[in-house]
């Protein structure tokens, strides 16, 4: 619920050195008196130095902005930021926000509703009201941190040029004025003209297959874009746009489409008319979510929606784009992955690191050519692989580190194509440390024989169970071991190989 330090570095720098508006609560013997109470704008002498940074974030960020290690200027950046402090605490009374797919399914019953169905019980109808507040009041509460961020630069800026707070806004308000527009637009003037040379030749009737317009400090793109038959490629990546129109979804024949590095806080419904697009890269902006419509780009192979602030993914993302090979997500604040995605027979690599992820679906195992797979840097979010995690079995690389996993699962032994494992950072045991620094190769090897014992184990109980009263006799009981010892065995080989004979069957003959 606390602001990251990767995409809110001076609020989180701030937050963190205000006892006020962190979750540490002065004791009664705070000086000033009073128990609980003292002034924001005035911090205790038990307040962490601004002239010490705790991480390498905050060092990148002092050394950027050497101002915040002054503490007037930690005092200024007080009062912008105790709204922030307020909405949190209410956050933090009404709890974390629900699952996406939670979220979907209140808003359908409500909207069942709303049209007359009669059938939803009134006590479910508010439950789903409720789910649905909550999600609106984490919406506004990541607003206002975005908007947090932007005044504490601001504030800074003040600070560093000696200025009121009124006298940077009315500079601010200077900047935008008639003679800024004018400036902007001969900057523009080089860009106009290779757009309108790109327009007139289609306009003209001559084939433009491709559009390449990268880094060309571009703020819009023109509707008529969305009327050049035959376009197949469009990047526009590196650039200042802050909206696609909606003309970009008359683009019938386009397959590549790529938007990345620009201010785009959302993508037009009208992307899914683009039914022939393969290579979708929206990476670098400043997406919340994506459309449902991108659902109906049923021919996507690759997309790349990393760097942005989504916090979920349409649910019915696997159902819809099962052709999707590549999914690249990573740097976002996903707190979990629908469940859908288990669906995706196709997806060859799926790149999550660096959100917010708590776990996997159940079904995970299901994603059959899944080769390469990064799940790391979810950190404290991130404790525990579902079982069918040992159904990936044609999984080549694996990158868990930096999260929580104290155990793999059982069934990690019939990863036998892995050949990459980075489980660095991980408060590992099982398999242990020692085990873990011998490589790839003695993991699978610890975690095969580990569920091994573990059937021959569950096998030994039934067999107990079954005939209590002949387990008197020596006889009786060495007949039923060799029978029950050569089932398992031979059970084991095809659950983890195969029909076919492989190594492990000459270690498993070896110990058994």
């Amino acid at each position: 619920m606390d602001p990251a330090p990767q995409t809110h570095p001076i609020l989180s720098y701030v937050l963190s050195r205000i006892p006020t508006l962190s979750k540490a609560k002065p004791s009664s013997s705070s000086p000033g008196g009073g128990g609980g109470d003292f002034d924001i704008e005035q911090p205790p002498v038990h307040t962490p130095s601004p002239r010490t940074p705790t991480s390498a974030g905050e060092f990148e960020l002092v050394e950027r902005m050497p101002g915040l290690r002054h503490p007037s200027v930690l005092r200024a950046m007080t009062r912008a930021v105790a709204d922030v402090s307020a909405a949190r605490s209410a956050l933090e009374v009404l709890g974390p926000r629900s699952d996406h797919e939670l979220v979907d399914s209140s808003r359908a019953i409500i909207a069942a509703a709303e049209a007359g169905d009669s059938r939803v019980p009134e006590a479910d109808l508010e439950a789903c009201r409720a789910v649905v507040r909550l999600e609106e009041m984490h919406d506004s509460y990541e607003a206002l941190l975005q908007e947090a961020e932007g005044r504490l630069e601001m504030v800074y800026r003040s600070a560093m040029e000696g200025k009121d707070l009124d006298d940077e806004a009315a500079e601010e308000g200077r900047k935008d004025g008639p003679a800024a527009v004018e400036g902007a637009e001969g900057g523009d003037a080089v860009v106009q003209e290779e757009v309108i040379a790109v327009l007139k030749q289609a306009e003209d009737g001559k084939p433009v297959e491709s559009v390449s317009l990268v880094d060309r400090q571009l703020r819009h793109l023109p509707e008529a874009f969305g009327r050049i038959q035959g376009l197949r490629v469009l990047d526009v990546s590196r650039n200042q746009l802050e909206v696609i129109p909606d003309a970009i979804g008359g683009l019938d024949h386009l397959e590549e489409l790529r938007l990345a590095a620009n201010a785009l806080v959302s993508l037009p419904d009208s992307i899914g008319l683009l039914s022939n697009l393969k290579i979708l890269n929206v990476s670098s902006n400043r997406l919340r979510a994506l459309p449902d419509s991108i659902l109906k780009c049923r021919l996507l192979v690759e997309l790349d929606a990393s760097y942005n602030g989504l916090t979920y993914l349409p649910t019915n993302i696997g159902h819809e784009l099962v052709h999707l090979q590549k999914l690249w997500v990573h740097m976002n604040k996903l707190r979990s992955l629908p469940s859908s995605i288990c669906e995706m027979t196709s997806l060859y690599l799926l790149d999550a690191h660096f959100n917010e992820l708590s776990g996997l679906p159940s079904a995970f195992g299901k994603l059959s050519s899944l080769e390469i797979l990064n799940l790391s840097s979810n950190f404290s979010d991130l404790k525990d692989l579902p079982a069918s995690f040992g159904d990936l079995l044609n999984l080549r690389e694996l990158d868990l580190s930096n999260n929580q996993i104290h155990a793999l699962p059982d069934t990690f032994g019939r990863l036998e194509k892995l050949e990459k494992l980075n489980l660095e950072q991980n408060p590992l045991t099982v398999p242990p440390m020692d085990i873990v620094n011998k490589g790839v190769d003695a993991v699978k090897e610890y975690m095969t024989k580990r569920l091994l014992d573990i059937l021959l184990e569950e096998e030994r109980k039934r067999l107990a169970a079954a005939t209590p009263q002949e387990s008197s006799t020596p006889k009786a009981w060495l007949s039923r071991s060799v029978s029950w010892v050569s089932d398992v065995s031979g059970s084991l080989v095809g659950y983890l190989g195969g029909n076919n004979k492989s190594e492990k069957d000459a270690y498993l003959d070896q110990q058994y």
